[in-house]
């Protein structure tokens, strides 16, 4: 593994690489840290370039600020990110708050994408209208208002299926309770505000898929991919495990991951220059 420090428009953005071959970035959700993706990308690394980072403002990236963020800075980001790790083109995986931001980098950059894989976006506009999980960031938002980060998070961790099942790793978690007050501060009205361009998506030169975890059915974070996936015409598929199952299980998920990457790299049963190798 090698990291970094990738400077972009007004930060910082702490990186790791990991292996060699196509480009996959992964894009973590709420704590926007690296760290959820260590033992994924570490084993996703004999196959592909794992390229993971802190996102703007969070951990040991810099950026921080009280104004509320875009989504495009992300994206941009993001974009940048590929431009200078992977020379512009990259399948990126996002999870949760990254896959929101995967879809938003799809809308808004397609030239930089290979492919995108959007785990449990929590799109809640999406939903119905009259659907309790649609008031699910404004509940949090007033939670943060009245009681801080403390009292967000605590929330923010009842409402996701099987959190406390398992151990994160310490640093990862001390990272992440440093991190919650730019989360519902500056990056909330972003992801609360959120709906897909399902104009663009529709119209992308690259695969797309939607999925979710089979033990997240019925969920609010979960629905909404099947919705968006519906939406635009898109493969949906279900992955093992929980939200964060990449943290609980990474092997199991890394699996699954590694088929559904290889077949979007290779689309119709090609298989890439990139796997080709060389005659020794």
């Amino acid at each position: 593994m090698r990291s970094g420090v990738f400077e972009v428009d007004g930060a910082g953005l702490y990186y790791e690489v990991r292996g060699t071959g196509p480009a996959l970035l992964m894009v973590s959700g709420a704590g926007g840290d690296a760290g959820y993706y260590s033992g994924i990308a570490e084993t996703l690394s004999d196959a592909f370039m794992v390229i993971s980072y802190d996102r703007r403002g969070n951990s040991r990236s810099s950026g921080r600020s009280e104004t509320p963020m875009d989504l495009s800075v992300q994206a941009a980001d993001a974009r940048a990110l590929v431009d200078g790790l992977a020379d512009g083109r990259a399948l990126v995986f996002g999870n949760s708050g990254g896959a929101i931001i995967g879809l938003t980098l799809a809308a808004l950059h397609p030239e930089a994408m290979a492919g995108l894989i959007a785990h449990e976006p929590p799109a809640v506009n999406v939903l119905p209208d009259g659907d309790p999980g649609r008031g699910f960031f404004i509940e949090l938002a007033a939670l943060y208002e009245q009681g801080g980060a403390p009292a967000a998070g605590r929330r923010f961790a009842e409402t996701t299926r099987g959190e406390g099942t398992y151990r994160w790793p310490a640093d990862l978690w001390k990272r992440f309770l440093g991190n919650q007050d730019h989360l519902f501060g500056t990056e909330w009205p972003g992801f609360a505000a959120f709906r897909p361009d399902e104009t663009a998506l529709k119209s992308a030169p690259f695969p797309v898929v939607l999925g979710a975890g089979a033990e997240d059915r019925g969920t609010y974070y979960a629905r909404p991919s099947i919705e968006i996936a519906r939406r635009i015409g898109v493969p949906w598929v279900e992955f093992p495990g929980i939200h964060m199952e990449f943290l609980r299980n990474p092997a199991q998920f890394a699996a699954a991951v590694r088929v559904l990457a290889t077949q979007m790299y290779s689309r119709e049963g090609d298989v890439p220059r990139l796997w080709q190798g060389t005659v020794q």
